[in-house]
């Protein structure tokens, strides 16, 4: 976290593990992404994912998701395969339909705004008051709102 702007800013590290702000949290729950299917393309060149929290930089062969409300965000190249599967007849890492695959996130549901600086150094997202910080166990954060956490994962501690 930081004090550098006027709402308080959290920071990818881009190193596997979790975040001790996080995971130090008294709020912190533990989650677990619940299996669901959504389109992917892989970019071939630098682009821009508007999000519904902001504006991501997205790098040749990153994955561009769109979600099962219409949301869109972006998934490294390198980190797409841990979390997706393709659903028959896509081919692994075509454009096509995905699964999600259920992995463990922490999470903590945020009482102000925030921001959150992605691994890329530049992408920020911003938070209000009831999204969730989430903390996806691999250096990357995350924002997510409370409707698309409630459809998306499953509170499991």
């Amino acid at each position: 976290m930081s004090s550098e702007s006027s709402v308080p800013l959290y920071r990818s590290s881009g190193q596997p593990g979790y975040s001790s702000l996080i995971s130090n949290d008294p709020r912190r729950v533990w989650a677990r992404k619940l299996v669901r299917e959504i389109e992917a393309r892989f970019t071939p060149v630098p682009c821009t994912v508007q999000s519904r929290e902001g504006v991501v930089h997205a790098r040749p062969g990153d994955a561009i998701l769109t979600g099962v409300s219409g949301e869109h965000w972006r998934v490294s190249r390198e980190r797409f395969a841990e979390k997706y599967r393709p659903v028959p007849p896509t081919i692994a890492g075509e454009s096509g339909r995905y699964a999600s695959l259920p992995y463990r996130i922490m999470a903590v549901p945020m009482t102000e705004a925030f921001e959150v600086l992605l691994a890329d150094g530049v992408s920020r997202l911003r938070g209000s008051a009831g999204d969730w910080l989430v903390d996806y166990g691999d250096g990357s954060l995350g924002v997510v709102s409370p409707p698309i956490f409630a459809t998306t994962y499953e509170i499991i501690g």
